[in-house]
């Protein structure tokens, strides 16, 4: 595992104590699994998402991750319905480790409350969580 100074926590996403990142692109939130959580978890071998137009609630579980050492659940960080899913992780899981914000993205949302996203952590908000 890296030292956290080591990880990436881009300022254009919002987090959740879950270790879930979304960041607003207009009417559509883009969600997956901070650097963080993809560093915790290691090697990932597995992701399995929801089907589009799959509707959800705040903090639901919308999937799992599966790693070398574990499987976890992925909880949604805006309420909403998914308007598109990551396939090539299907393929390609690993790319989560090696770019968890951009190809390692998992879904779109089209969010029930857009304005949730104030709501979500910060980076600094969650840097503070992680360092206790």
């Amino acid at each position: 595992m890296k030292d956290i100074n080591e990880l990436k926590f881009p300022e254009n996403v919002r987090y959740t104590r879950d270790h879930e990142w979304a960041r607003l692109e207009g009417n559509i939130v883009i969600a997956g699994i901070s650097d963080y959580a993809q560093d915790q978890l290691g090697d990932v071998v597995y992701v399995e998402l929801p089907r589009i137009q799959d509707r959800f609630e705040n903090g639901e579980v919308f999937g799992t991750v599966e790693s070398v050492k574990a499987v976890s659940e992925l909880f949604i960080p805006i309420a909403g319905e998914i308007v598109a899913i990551n396939a090539a992780l299907s393929d390609m899981p690993d790319v989560v480790n090696s770019d968890p914000y951009g190809a390692g993205w998992m879904i779109h949302i089209k969010p029930s409350d857009p304005a949730f996203m104030e709501t979500l952590m910060t980076r600094e908000a969650y840097l503070d969580m992680l360092k206790g």
